[in-house]
C-alpha cells in the first residue's frame, strides 16, 4: 500500500466512525444525551465533548506542533453537564471532525514518515494517525453502547442484525 492509499483508508475509516457515531445518536432521545450509567461513567455528551476536544487539539498545526495543545482543558472535558439541549455539542462534534478531516486531506504521501509529537511523544505520522482511529473507535462503541441500551426496543442494528 503506497502513501496515498493508507490516507485514503485512514479517511476512509474515520468517515466511518463519524457515521456510526451520529447514526447512533440519532436513535436516542435528547434527555438520553446527557444520561450517565453512574457518577463515574461518561455520558454521551460527555463522551462527544472529549472526542471533540481531541481532535481539535490533535489535527490543529498537525506537523508542526504537539498534538496536546497548551489551550486544551481535557480534564474540563469529563466534567458532567446539564445542557438542555444538543447544539452545542453537536456543533463541538461537527467542528472537530472537520479540523481532522481538513488536516488529513491535506497530507501528503510524503509527510508520512515525518516525526509529530503526543504529549511530548514522538510518532510517525502514521502512527499519530493510527493512535487517533483507535482513540475515536473506542469512544464511539461507548455511544454506540449506552445510546443502544437507551434506546431499548427502539433500537435499530447499526451493523448486521442479529439472525440476518
Amino acid at each position: 500500500m503506497n502513501g496515498e492509499n493508507y490516507l485514503s483508508s485512514a479517511i476512509k475509516e474515520f468517515r466511518k466512525l463519524k457515521d456510526l457515531g451520529e447514526r447512533a445518536v440519532k436513535q436516542i432521545r435528547d434527555e438520553d444525551f446527557f444520561w450517565q450509567p453512574d457518577d463515574e461513567s461518561n455520558s454521551v455528551a460527555i463522551i462527544i465533548r472529549h472526542i471533540s476536544g481531541n481532535m481539535h487539539s490533535r489535527w490543529t498545526d498537525f506537523l508542526s506542533t504537539d498534538g496536546e495543545k497548551e489551550w486544551r482543558k481535557r480534564d474540563e472535558e469529563f466534567e458532567r453537564i446539564f445542557y438542555t439541549d444538543k447544539d452545542d455539542i453537536l456543533m463541538r462534534w461537527e467542528s472537530g471532525w472537520k479540523r481532522l478531516f481538513e488536516t488529513l486531506e491535506s497530507l501528503k504521501s510524503e509527510d508520512l514518515g515525518k516525526t509529530v509529537t503526543i504529549r511530548n511523544e514522538p510518532h510517525t505520522v502514521i502512527e499519530a494517525i493510527n493512535r487517533q482511529l483507535t482513540h475515536i473507535g473506542y469512544h464511539i462503541g461507548q455511544i454506540a453502547y449506552i445510546a443502544r441500551h437507551r434506546a431499548g426496543d427502539q433500537w435499530t442494528s447499526l451493523s448486521i442484525p442479529r439472525k440476518k
